[in-house]
């Protein structure tokens, strides 16, 4: 199967142009492109530090462990 010469390539792409269009290719473009800037800014935002106001408080206290037990449900 080895590798494909340029007129290979040039085939197919006439091929999926032919089959999709332009138009769906271009719309189909620029949503991949949004979703990577929007891939990359949720990057940039995960590397900020994060502030003391934004983690939510501890429930018990610092270093608390809080024992329990689990019953079975019986069916009623």
């Amino acid at each position: 199967m080895g590798s494909f010469s340029i007129w290979h390539w040039l085939i197919v792409l006439v091929i999926i142009l032919l089959v999709f269009g332009t138009k769906k290719l271009r719309n189909v473009g620029s949503d991949l492109g949004g979703a990577v800037k929007g891939f990359k800014e949720g990057m940039k935002d995960g590397e900020k530090p994060a502030d003391a106001a934004q983690t939510p408080p501890q429930v018990g206290g610092a270093g608390q462990t809080i024992d329990g037990e689990v019953k079975e449900k019986t069916k009623s």
